[in-house]
């Protein structure tokens, strides 16, 4: 499939790799939230901004579908959506703690769910566009940087 940088599909591809990178950049912020002030508050309104990324992925879907686009393009940003349903339901309506202590038949699904849509919306870029899939790379490293750091000091 050859996307032309002018038309919808390309800005649909655009779409779904600036929400990998915002995703990405927003949780390693609520990470790092987490180290700085040894809580969970900052992270917990930074959730929403990662809850909003569902609009332009439901809009990036739906181009996407009408484009024929293949499957490795439409898996990251539904596995997104299903991801951002399960984070609304467990940390926002439920208001389940699962982090501490652990509860793996939350947390194991949350994870997969989390970094497998991260790597879903991020590896095509890598066929399209290796300069843009550079910059996911390093916001990727970012997170899971930051992620290292909040398990080390104990807030992870």
């Amino acid at each position: 499939m050859v996307i032309l940088k002018h038309d919808r599909l390309w800005r649909a591809v655009l779409t779904v790799w600036g929400i990998v990178n915002l995703v990405n950049i927003l949780q390693s912020a609520g990470f790092l939230s987490r180290v700085w002030t040894g809580s969970h508050t900052i992270n917990h309104y930074l959730g929403y901004g990662i809850i909003a990324l569902a609009l332009p992925s439901a809009f990036a879907i739906i181009t996407l579908v009408r484009a024929r686009a293949g499957v490795r393009q439409l898996i990251g940003p539904l596995s997104f959506l299903v991801f951002v349903v399960f984070m609304i339901a467990v940390e926002y309506i439920w208001q389940v703690e699962f982090r501490d202590p652990v509860r793996n038949e939350i947390l194991v699904p949350y994870l997969l769910l989390f970094f497998g849509s991260i790597f879903l919306m991020g590896v095509p870029m890598f066929r399209i566009d290796k300069h843009l899939w550079m910059i996911t790379l390093a916001t990727t490293i970012l997170l899971l940087a930051s992620m290292g750091l909040a398990m080390v000091k104990g807030v992870g």
